[in-house]
């Protein structure tokens, strides 16, 4: 079956002829079962979750293989207990990231909701209330207050039609509909006055309407598929991949070069394998999963206190990473509610009935600007029974006018409201125009929507015989919510781009962008139709330009967000209807807000119950807490693996007896690793995190300063202990040397971890913050040195440990002092280089403006 494709661009009798319907009777209930074995239900398909694809992918890690294979070896050469630690630890990491993962899966059953509905119809001449699912192309529609659509309809008939199409178009004043109307073939959707979508709503009103499309065929379906594509990678899996690639393949180039070297050396190849696979399981951070995921809980907690909840863990640092925030107007950047901004009065009394009586809102409900209006009013109600209404006349949308008439003290008046092009037509007072239309003009330049509001005698019902006096003009505009300038100006001077995306009016959006200060005289705003007129090259130059998107359609949005992301973007996309959902899956970050739509929610990686740009800010500052704590964790767990490396790999070069055994690395890693690793998602803020750029780098836990650091302090400590390795070993037998040296490596450790809890101040430039940024660590610390104390005097036969007299304890000691000033020396180096840059630039400064 073929019909028109372009319904809009048609004229009712074009489109009633060429989908083989009626205007009167509808379809015969022949025609439908024919057509419903066609074109099938009124729904949208579920795509089904594959959940042991889900659970396989969370395996599909370069660590997580580095780890399997060190289990299996562990297994083939009789370590069960190595294996099953391993292997539990793959396995619990799996069931968080895929229970994790089912969570954030898309669920298209929410957005099936829209459609499952009643919906009337006239078929064979009957009216009939039918399931939505029923409906087919060509059906009669009928659509009454408070109808949900739940098919794309050509309107073939409207009275005072006003629709809700907020939830697919982001438009946050009801439309009008004409049925009248014939559109341009490439009219947007936004545009197309005689067409009426799935997932809109009747405000106002009454129509009939034509079934032009339904099921998959929807513009509503179109925003479904887009809702099934994947999401992009997360920085952190990016981040996390790039690390373990170029870390893990360090190491095993090292232990290749260790392993051939000691079997020249002719050493047991059974201990060259077991000191191999204990040095892998060393070298690699088989916890780092679990503690990334613990910071990220943490985090995920902290957020939950300041009205963000997580749902997809690696957002938490996602948002840390943000450098462009593509906010949403209503709702997020403006309350969300339509008030009386602005109001121009010839007479302020009348001015006042008119907009309290010609109104039908009743307490909060009805007509947006009806509501506007009678808070506006104050008490309507004792209005309307001091002035009762005796006739009416509904809004018509061709006209755009509404009027009724009163009994005001003793006399019948007509009130008037609507567009002041029409009410101009009708007005007694010629000599307020010039007034009227500066002020019009005004209001219109500020982004406002603006109503004229006129009275006079009541002559007849017949509303063209009408002759008033226009007594004034009212201003409407969903204002700026309260903070939302101050987060702007706090994401822009922490490195991060606010930018507006609207389905509203382009003067509407660009005047609450500039009042919030998101934009500025020098930047760019581009329309949905001025989109569609580009090529992809020349968007892709001006998306980075502009600030603020008007009269968008989701399809644009999603646009917007891929050519971001394209040009590098860490992009966090605000949403919370359905329109959005295109866009929300399409982000690095999807947040939805609390009070959203069902569709938006179950796409989204956060949502946040206040909605507000500052709330989002505000999580930005928590998310990058997030990552420096990250950050300080892998260079925790690197540094120590990169020391234990390089001190073992000295000494087998060195023909030396191995300086620690297989069990005893093992040990290490749970004392350190296991232990003190967990007290880093407490680490407080170092400084301002707002006071920077975001990092965009996906090797940002593994960039040259981080090797830098990782060396400075891995490279001079392996060569110290070994140089004290050796000196064991001439002055104490080899079980005394090899016991102090284990205890001073775990000691070295433990004490590298209170320097790690600040990335780049010295413990001494500020001693107080230095114990209070984490006071946990310290317990590590302590609970670090009770269990070595248990490995050396307890578990001693288990350790190949011997009890060491108090006097030996002064070697890790010595180890431990040495390795925090190490670390201290690093950040004072670094403090003196940033000084010294500073003052070159400075003094660059000075010789320029000299020479000047």
């Amino acid at each position: 079956m073929k019909f028109p494709s372009k319904p809009h661009s048609n004229s009712i009798e074009q489109v009633i002829e060429g989908f083989k319907t009626s205007s009167q009777s509808g379809l015969t209930f022949h025609e439908v079962l024919k057509r419903q074995k066609f074109f099938g239900k009124n729904e949208i398909e579920e795509e089904k979750v594959n959940y042991v694809k889900i659970f396989f992918h969370q395996m599909s890690n370069f660590l997580v293989y580095v780890l399997i294979a060190a289990s299996l070896i562990s297994l083939i050469t009789g370590k069960y207990l190595d294996f099953f630690t391993i292997f539990i630890i793959i396995l619990i990491n799996t069931f968080i990231g895929f229970w994790m993962e089912v969570k954030a899966e898309v669920s298209i059953k929410t957005l099936k909701k829209l459609t499952k509905s009643k919906q009337m119809v006239i078929r064979d001449g009957k009216s009939d209330n039918i399931e939505s699912a029923d409906l087919v192309p060509g059906d009669l529609v009928l659509l009454f207050e408070g109808s949900v659509i739940t098919s794309d309809l050509r309107i073939i008939d409207s009275s005072s039609l006003m629709i809700d199409e907020s939830s697919i178009t982001g438009e946050s004043f009801p439309v009008e509909k004409d049925h009248l109307s014939i559109m341009k073939e490439d009219t947007l959707e936004f545009e197309q006055d005689n067409m009426a979508f799935a997932g809109s709503t009747v405000v106002r009103g009454t129509a009939k309407g034509i079934v032009v499309s339904t099921g998959k065929s929807t513009y509503f379906n179109a925003l479904v598929q887009r809702a099934q594509e994947s999401s992009p990678q997360s920085t952190l899996t990016k981040s996390l991949n790039y690390f373990t690639k170029y870390y893990i393949g360090s190491v095993f180039v090292l232990l290749l070069i260790v392993g051939i070297v000691a079997y020249f050396q002719q050493r047991n190849i059974f201990d060259i394998a077991y000191i191999l696979i204990a040095e892998l399981v060393s070298a690699v951070p088989e916890g780092l999963a679990m503690v990334v995921t613990l910071v990220m809980v943490i985090g995920a907690l902290a957020l939950s206190r300041k009205k963000t909840y997580v749902r997809h863990l690696p957002a938490v640092e996602t948002l840390g990473n943000a450098t462009v925030i593509a906010a949403d107007k209503t709702g997020t950047i403006t309350e969300g509610v339509i008030h009386v901004q602005e109001v121009y009065a010839i007479d302020d009394k009348k001015l006042k009935i008119v907009a309290g009586l010609c109104n039908d809102s009743h307490g909060n409900k009805g007509d947006p600007v009806d509501v506007a209006l009678a808070i506006w009013s104050f008490d309507i109600s004792k209005m309307k029974d001091k002035y009762p209404r005796i006739w009416g006349y509904a809004f018509d949308s061709t006209r755009r006018i509404m009027a009724t008439a009163h009994q005001i003290d003793g006399s019948p008046k007509i009130l008037i409201k609507g567009a002041y092009e029409e009410l101009k037509k009708i007005a007694l007072n010629k000599a307020d125009f010039e007034n009227l239309e500066t002020h019009l003009m005004k209001m219109s330049s500020e982004g406002l929507r603006v109503l004229a509001l006129g009275e006079g005698d009541f002559i007849s019902d017949n509303i063209d015989e009408a002759k008033i006096t226009i007594v004034g003009l009212i201003g409407f505009l969903d204002p700026p919510k309260e903070n939302v300038r101050k987060a702007v100006m706090a994401a822009s001077k922490a490195g991060i781009k606010v930018i507006m995306i609207t389905g509203d009016y382009a003067l509407t959006a660009k005047a609450i962008a500039e009042q919030v200060g998101i934009y500025h005289k020098k930047d760019l705003m581009l329309t949905g139709e001025e989109i569609e007129k580009m090529s992809d090259e020349e968007f892709s130059e001006k998306v980075n330009l502009a600030t603020v998107f008007a009269r968008i359609l989701p399809e644009h949005k999603y646009k917007i967000v891929k050519i971001l992301q394209q040009a590098g973007e860490i992009v966090a996309v605000t949403g919370d209807g359905v329109n959005d959902v295109p866009a929300l899956k399409k982000a690095d970050l999807s947040i939805a807000m609390g009070g959203g739509t069902e569709a938006a929610k179950s796409v989204s990686k956060m949502i946040i119950t206040d909605n507000n740009l500052n709330v989002i800010v505000d999580a930005v500052r928590n998310g990058r807490i997030i990552v420096d704590n990250l950050r300080k964790l892998i260079y925790y767990l690197i540094s120590s693996s990169i020391m234990e490396m390089f001190f073992i790999f000295f000494s087998i070069i060195l023909w030396l007896p191995l300086p620690l055994t297989a069990i005893q690395i093992l040990w290490i890693n749970i004392v350190t690793g296991g232990v003190q690793d967990k007290s880093f998602p407490f680490a407080k803020e170092e400084d301002n995190v707002m006071d920077r750029p975001p990092r965009k780098k996906s090797n940002q836990f593994f960039d040259a300063i981080q090797i830098f650091r990782l060396l400075f302090y891995g490279l001079p400590m392996g060569i110290i202990l070994l140089e004290l390795y050796k000196y064991l070993l001439v002055n104490h037998v080899y079980e005394e040397s090899l016991t102090i040296c284990f205890t001073s490596v775990v000691m070295a450790q433990l004490f590298n971890g209170i320097q790690s809890q600040k990335q780049k101040d010295p413990f001494f430039k500020n001693i107080k913050k230095s114990f209070t940024i984490n006071p946990y660590i310290f317990i590590g610390v302590g609970f670090g040195i009770l269990l070595q104390f248990f490995a050396v005097y307890v578990a001693d036969e288990v350790f190949h440990t011997v009890p060491l007299p108090l006097k030996f304890w002064k070697y890790p000691v010595a180890i431990s002092l040495i390795s925090f000033f190490i670390v201290e020396c690093r950040k004072w180096i670094e403090v003196l280089h940033e000084y010294l840059k500073k003052r070159n630039k400075g003094g660059y400064i000075h010789v320029h403006h000299t020479e000047l």
